[in-house]
């Protein structure tokens, strides 16, 4: 009998255990040096699951916002007092002025379930899920689209538990911030396996003096890829900080070059600022790796890899954005960059780069003063009929790319007339986080399909035309679609606006045939004026629809770019028009709001919590999580938890079957 209660002891010790500590997280990110954030989707296919690891033994908060303010926010704030933890939702009411030292006000509907509460001599750790559209208008719902991520935390929590308005202590302004994120279509990050024999290639920077503060700076290196006997297959690359870059850091970005004489020069050299007055762009343009703010690196899935080739190219640009902090710490470039991994091991198929949009030109007019314009680039069947096999490439992760002002960008997909659903789209975009993002299932793209990069900008801030272009004031509009397997004829499928379209935009009739600068010949009333002046007194603000409509149903240049930076055979001539779509594709109208609301007293029926590993902080210990003694009603009437609501369900479950194993041993 003993033996027997010994061993269900330890059982009972295992499944606690694995009720309170089990789980690994699919991905994690740090939010400023001393706030981790960890977050796995599940357990059900709607919900999403989130760990805070804060440095403090204060309160802390964590939200999204649509726009990075914290004014219409919503936000979680909980904290750890004498082993009772606190939880809450709140959201910021919206505000004309700043919201940045509001409170935030506790929600009626609390739709966030806390799961687990403690606080050790340094850190405060808080688990909890949320559906990922709560249908609670305070409540920002979770989308594929990028999410600004709101943070905070203060040293100090409220006095005795206090929980009513003006409780919290206001934090200081390096104890918040903002972050963008992708939380759904996020690649898996799964380290090479033991079965793989890899190699790693670190591209770092060298020391470079750092701008004035708050100054941005573009730095290009051109490394050459290490000596190979044979093709390797790239599987992997994660982010290399430096020392002191880690705050500064905004995206590194790794192309695959021409082998040019510039190029091969530059391989020699510490690199130079990317876009020098005067300098010649660099032929490197097909996107290899994508790292910005927040991302964790990228792996492939395991059916494909990216080839490194000797006979193909040897040379790789690698293109860091970087801004000077503003306080004392400067830093700097110096090691920051890419790891890569690369294995002998060949996967299924060699994984290729195709880029889809408007080819950066001038031509590409964004005129000023207006909150929505649209621009489209073309990927023509006759560009995908010759370049594609037979049985279609599968796009399996795409980055979207514009500037300073793209707000949103879709990859919209016809075949023979009917539109299908888009390949990918970001309606909350940031310029500053562009990175690879997996697609939930391949698209599977034809010979003869058209694809369509659509972008939207937002030029209200602006009082003159912006162009398209390479430099950050000018604009892009481009994606960059990871696909398998890999074809050899197409590397970027572009296109232009004509010139009759962007003349017929500004109204104009006729150039003067050999004029320097380009003159003006008709109509009348415009002869003699320069195409220049014409572009920067145009009235946008009356003609911008009648503009808007021209560039969308003119004529355009499809351009479909080798990787020898040639023009496919029999399409250097053609002139297109915006395809006859006979089908629009169209967004499913259904109330995804018609479940059941989301229960803060646990989720009996979903699937178990994924099982977590080395989630903890070292050296933890566990604050007892203990239910309140407030009565029900002032707890339902502040919104608050105070308990591990799905861990104590659990639990009780669990003290159930150990009671009904005591009655059986002691019979």
């Amino acid at each position: 009998m003993e033996t027997l209660w010994t061993l269900f002891l330890v059982w009972c010790v295992l499944c606690l255990y694995e009720l309170t500590d089990a789980a690994r997280w699919a991905h994690s990110a740090m939010l400023s040096p001393d706030y981790r954030l960890l977050w796995s989707l599940g357990p059900s296919p709607q919900d999403i699951t989130f760990e805070l690891q804060v440095r403090t033994l204060g309160y802390v908060g964590f939200g999204f916002s649509k726009d990075g303010r914290m004014a219409g926010s919503d936000m979680i704030v909980g904290w750890v007092d004498q082993g009772q933890v606190y939880f809450q939702d709140r959201h910021v009411k919206e505000s004309p002025a700043s919201a940045a030292d509001r409170e935030p006000e506790v929600d009626p509907s609390q739709d966030y379930q806390l799961l687990l509460g403690y606080e050790n001599n340094t850190h405060t750790v808080l688990r909890f899920r949320r559906r990922l559209d709560t249908c609670d208008h305070h409540d920002v719902p979770i989308t594929n689209d990028t999410m600004r991520i709101v943070w905070a935390y203060h040293r100090n929590e409220p006095v005795g538990g206090l929980v009513g308005p003006g409780s919290l202590p206001q934090h200081d302004v390096e104890s918040r911030g903002s972050q963008s994120l992708y939380l759904v279509q996020r690649a898996d990050q799964d380290a090479p396996g033991p079965e793989e024999t890899t190699r790693t290639w670190e591209l770092r920077n060298p020391s470079v003096q750092s701008p004035a503060p708050g100054d941005t700076l573009y730095w290009c290196r051109v490394f050459r890829l290490p000596t190979l006997s044979r093709k390797h297959h790239l599987i992997r690359y994660e982010p290399l900080r430096g020392a002191r870059t880690a705050s500064g850091l905004q995206h590194v970005v790794l192309y695959e070059c021409q082998e040019t004489s510039q190029v091969e020069h530059l391989a020699g050299t510490p690199g130079r600022q990317c876009y020098e007055t005067g300098s010649q762009p660099l032929a490197c343009n097909t996107v290899v790796a994508s790292w910005a703010r927040g991302s964790e690196g990228f792996s492939f899935p395991p059916e494909a890899g990216y080839p490194f080739e000797p006979s193909a190219s040897r040379y790789y640009l690698l293109e860091t954005h970087y801004i000077s902090p503003y306080d004392d710490n400067l830093g700097g470039l110096e090691g920051s960059g890419l790891k890569l991994y690369y294995t002998p091991e060949l996967r299924r198929h060699d994984a290729g780069v195709i880029s889809v949009g408007i080819d950066p030109n001038w031509r590409h007019i964004i005129p000023p003063g207006q909150q929505r314009v649209v621009s489209s680039g073309h990927c023509i069947s006759e560009c995908t009929k010759q370049a594609f096999p037979k049985s279609g490439v599968n796009m399996f992760a795409v980055v979207m790319r514009t500037h300073r002002i793209g707000r949103q960008v879709a990859l919209r997909h016809v075949r023979d007339g009917v539109e299908q659903a888009p390949i990918a789209s970001d309606d909350n975009l940031d310029a500053d986080y562009q990175e690879y993002r997996k697609l939930i299932a391949p698209a599977k793209i034809l010979p003869g399909d058209h694809l369509i990069a659509e972008c939207t900008y937002n030029s209200s801030g602006r009082s003159a035309i912006t162009l398209g272009g390479l430099t950050s004031r000018e604009e892009t509009c481009l994606v960059m679609g990871l696909y398998y397997p890999r074809q050899r004829s197409l590397a970027a499928c572009h296109s232009l606006p004509s010139l009759p379209t962007v003349l017929h935009s500004l109204g104009i009739q006729e150039l003067s045939p050999g004029s320097n600068p380009v003159r003006i010949s008709a109509p009348p009333e415009l002869a003699g004026m320069t195409l220049e002046s014409r572009l920067v007194s145009y009235d946008w603000e009356n003609q911008f629809q009648s503009f808007q409509e021209a560039t969308k149903r003119g004529s355009f240049k499809p351009l479909c770019w080798t990787t020898q930076s040639t023009l496919l055979p029999g399409t250097d001539i053609l002139e297109a028009h915006y395809p006859n779509i006979t089908k629009p594709f169209l967004r499913s109208s259904s109330d995804q709001c018609n479940y059941k609301k989301y229960s803060t007293e646990g989720w009996l029926s979903g699937t178990p919590l994924i099982e977590l590993d080395g989630n903890h902080i070292e050296g933890a210990a566990r604050s007892k999580v203990s239910r309140s003694s407030s009565p029900a009603a002032v707890e339902e009437s502040l919104g608050l938890s105070r308990t591990n609501s799905g861990v104590v369900t659990q639990i009780s479950i669990f003290i159930e079957v150990a009671l009904l194993l005591l009655t059986f041993l002691y019979r």
